[in-house]
Parts: C-alpha cells; structure tokens; sequence
C-alpha cells in the first residue's frame, strides 16, 4: 500500500491562519519538553504567541467595527431620501434664480460643467 505525502494548503485568509497558528503554539505548550518544535533553531513560539493574540484581537476588533460601520451607514442612507429632496429641489430654484449665470451655484458648492456634451455615435451594427 503505497502513502501519500499529503498536501498541505494553508489558509490566505488571515484569521483562518491564526487560528492555525493558536492551534500549533497550543498543542506546543501542551506537549512541552516533548514538543518537536523545540528542534526549530530560528523559531522560538514564545516570542510568537504575543503577536498571534495580538493579531487575532485586532481581527476581532475590525470585524466589531466592521460591524458598527454597516450600522451607521443604514442609518445614513435613511437620512438620504429628505436631503437629496432638499438639494434637488434647491438646486432648481437656484437654477432659474442664476439662469443667466448658472456659474454662480458654484458658490452653493453645486458643481456645474459647461462643457458642450459630446456628440453622441451612431449605434453600430
């Protein structure tokens, strides 16, 4: 029966490899003097584990926040239908206030383009 060497496929995704990485340095304290990571000569997992917390604490830090800014951007975007009512029917007036200087909404910090729209082309077949 022949054996395989099996593959080993390693995680990208960040939190899935610290989760490895705790998963090694784990089973490494429990085994102790017996680890066979204490062979490592360039590898000390005591120096490691510090940035594996620290690692997995900002992760849970920036999934919380993560969370937190889709909570306030719904409660945005609740706001928008009044203000963009506001601005659009504000934008009109002014527009037939200035309708000889339309240049002027600029200073309402509407940006107006003057530029001649381009020709548009003939559908192709």
């Amino acid at each position: 029966m022949s054996r395989t060497k099996g593959r080993v496929v390693l995680s990208k995704n960040p939190k899935e490899h610290l989760d490895v990485a705790k998963t090694i340095y784990d089973q490494h304290i429990k085994l102790g003097d017996k680890s066979p990571l204490l062979l490592l000569e360039d590898i000390d997992w005591k120096t490691v584990e510090p940035k594996i917390s620290t690692g997995l604490q900002a992760h849970a830090d920036a999934e919380f926040h993560k969370g937190e800014m889709e909570k306030q951007y719904a409660t945005r975007d609740l706001q928008m239908p009044d203000v963009t009512k506001a601005v659009k029917q504000s934008i009109n007036l002014l527009k037939a206030t200035f309708g000889d200087n339309p240049k002027k909404l600029a200073d309402w910090g509407v940006n107006v383009d003057d530029s001649p729209k381009p020709k548009s082309k003939p559908p192709t077949a």
